[in-house]
């Protein structure tokens, strides 16, 4: 006589069979729609990672087109303005905290800024949290909230080393040297006489070190860059970026000589999702994308990089190539804009970090060298900026 079945009760069984599917790290089989207004499908594995995971974009302008902005300012300075609906894109991105990168040219400027900001973080504590501390950035993800750090792509706030203080206070914990020409602080990467950093620079440097504030290479020269590593006593990092050997003719993209004397300080490299300065030519994929974390990887450690996409939560997939190039080339000629997306087809809005780490499974990354990628490596230099 056969023996009857044994029954497995349902929860068991399910943990049994979840614990089967990690076995390996290609082994899952479900797929997941995150985004209802979406029809891609990413597998379990993906899902869980930026789920899980502490995931920083370190230059990300929350609202990033031009023609979003009213809409910005409407948020910042109308009460009840931003509503659950609006934040709703936010929340569901996987994203924790964002360098919301603004930029600004005079001291005046700044703080009036900063008191915006802080007044609408004040008015939206249940959804969203300002980034002071590293401890904020884990607080944020454990409560569910969106951290927002006060970055400026630009030096000009620094009219005098006690601006810097002032700056501090009201929240500014990242600031870059420079712009795209030279300031009082520093040569930008558009600079025709790259001098690097200046003998105010150095002084800024110094206090900056000595209040806790990340000093960011972004947009920077070659000199600014190895400059900077030379009198920085704290590690530094580059925002947002790519790698100079994979677009030789993107003067904003860095050399192997600033990566790896970045990574000697322990510093952090954030690689962006702009079209033209992730490939020389169309087409770009997210895999071209993928090419510049390999590139850090091999070059200096997987330690080194992290997320910068230089974007915002919105599609700017509808960014003409014609008004985008009028647009930069007042900037600068060298700006070689190519194609019709000015973000990396595939990398538009708020699926971004779930599309990135589709593609960083697919090229064989572990999960631990994932986790590094979306945010552990950005916590890990920012506590030893911040000191805690």
């Amino acid at each position: 006589m056969r023996g009857r079945p044994t029954c497995i009760p349902r929860r068991r069984f399910l943990r049994r069979a979840l614990a089967a599917a990690l076995v390996g790290p290609f082994a899952l089989r479900h797929r997941y729609r995150v985004f209802a207004q979406s029809p891609a499908e990413y597998p379990e594995r993906v899902v869980r990672l930026v789920r899980e995971s502490l995931v920083i974009d370190m230059l990300n302008q929350f609202l990033y087109r031009t023609d979003r902005q009213s809409l910005l300012e409407d948020w910042l300075s109308r009460p009840g303005a931003f509503r659950r609906a609006d934040f709703e894109p936010f929340a569901s991105s996987g994203v924790t905290a964002v360098n919301f990168g603004m930029g600004v040219t005079s001291l005046n400027e700044a703080t009036t800024l900063f008191d915006k900001w802080n007044a609408f973080l004040l008015n939206h504590r249940e959804w969203l949290a300002r980034i002071d501390s590293a401890a904020d950035l884990e607080a944020a993800k454990r409560t569910g909230r969106y951290g927002i750090l006060f970055g400026l792509q630009s030096s000009a706030q620094f009219e005098t080393l006690d601006a810097i203080d002032i700056c501090y206070a009201r929240g500014l914990r990242v600031s870059q040297l420079s712009y795209n020409f030279r300031s009082l602080v520093a040569a930008g990467a558009f600079e025709p006489h790259d001098a690097g950093v200046s003998e105010y620079g150095a002084r800024v440097i110094e206090r900056m070190n000595s209040i806790g504030m990340a000093v960011d290479l972004g947009h920077a020269s070659d000199r600014t860059k190895l400059d900077a590593c030379a009198l920085s006593k704290a590690p530094v990092i580059l925002s947002h970026g790519n790698c100079r050997a994979l677009v030789p003719d993107a003067p904003r993209a860095s050399t192997d000589e600033a990566i790896r004397a970045l990574a000697k300080l322990g510093g952090v490299m954030g690689i962006t999702c702009i079209a033209f300065m992730v490939k020389p030519s169309e087409p770009v994929t997210v895999e071209d994308v993928v090419d510049h974390f390999d590139h850090v990887r091999d070059l200096v450690g997987i330690e080194h990089v992290g997320i910068g996409s230089d974007a915002g939560i919105e599609s700017n997939d509808l960014a003409p190539a014609q008004v985008l190039k009028d647009i930069l080339a007042k900037a600068d000629p060298r700006y070689h804009v190519h194609g019709t997306h000015e973000i990396v087809a595939g990398l538009e809005g708020p699926k971004r970090v779930f599309d990135l780490t589709a593609a960083l499974v697919r090229r064989g990354y572990t999960n631990e060298h994932i986790r590094l990628i979306l945010g552990q490596n950005w916590r890990r230099v920012l506590g030893e900026i911040w000191r805690g």
